[in-house]
């Protein structure tokens, strides 16, 4: 059984805001959920976030320091599950007053949480690029067209990952193949609007949390957290623009 030790409570923090930075939250939400689960279990919370790492020092009603590691954030995969309940926790710790041990479990329930199954998750994220083909213009036959390219390259895209390829090399090559397989499919369902095809069928790749958080975060003052996700969307995006040219050279050359 976990008791309210100064060692559970701060490893319950510093799990919490692991978490959050790698679930895709942004820094001004993990510092507010840390403060807030602090100061409910009587702690002062001093604190250093930033992308890869979290430093946590707590201090009792007496100012004496009690706790103070470090912990690295998990691997960087965005999760509204994970953030929504974190921050759910951290009000039912406060108005309730959660003992420890079932916010530990909590977090630990919230870990395991299954992902969407495969399948839909590339179907709703092929639907939504074609649906902006639609937005942008284009019939249903380039619809379709979006649709199997966008649906491939997303799938190439989880192969690679799981292989642990360099992330940005991964998004590279989704965005090549999936150029390369719209520009392909257009020998057999020709389309008129050949910017809209190619545009589209690649915007699942697009990091727009990454470049979202990275404004909020230099809004907030948080300016280097901003700027490192800044720098992060700023690779990404040249990964991708790469790969789609590179798709597009080979098409106007032969």
């Amino acid at each position: 059984m976990h008791k309210n030790q100064p060692s559970h409570i701060g490893a319950l923090l510093l799990d919490i805001g692991a978490l959050l930075m790698s679930s895709g939250a942004n820094t001004n939400r993990i510092r507010i959920t840390i403060q807030r689960i602090g100061k409910s279990y009587n702690f002062q919370t001093d604190f250093l976030i930033t992308h890869r790492a979290i430093m946590l020092t707590l201090k009792d009603s007496e100012g004496k320091v009690s706790f103070n590691e470090l912990k690295q954030t998990y691997h960087h995969v965005p999760n509204f599950k994970i953030v929504s309940g974190l921050s759910k926790l951290s009000w039912l710790i406060v108005e309730e007053k959660l003992p420890v041990s079932q916010a530990i479990d909590e977090v630990e329930r919230l870990k395991k949480l299954p992902h969407y199954p495969r399948f839909l998750v590339l179907s709703v994220v092929a639907f939504a690029c074609s649906s902006f083909c639609r937005l942008n213009g284009g019939n249903f036959a380039e619809m379709l067209i979006v649709f199997i390219a966008a649906f491939s390259g997303l799938f190439l895209r989880q192969e690679l990952t799981k292989k642990k390829v360099n992330p940005y090399f991964t998004i590279f090559i989704a965005s090549f193949i999936t150029a390369m397989i719209s520009g392909g499919l257009g020998t057999f369902l020709p389309y008129e609007h050949d910017r809209i095809v190619f545009i589209t069928s690649i915007l699942y790749l697009i990091p727009g949390i990454q470049l979202i958080n990275s404004i909020t975060d230099m809004l907030d003052g948080n300016t280097i957290n901003g700027i490192v996700r800044a720098f992060i969307g700023l690779i990404v995006s040249f990964a991708i623009s790469t790969g789609l040219l590179l798709a597009i050279l080979f098409y106007n050359t032969y």
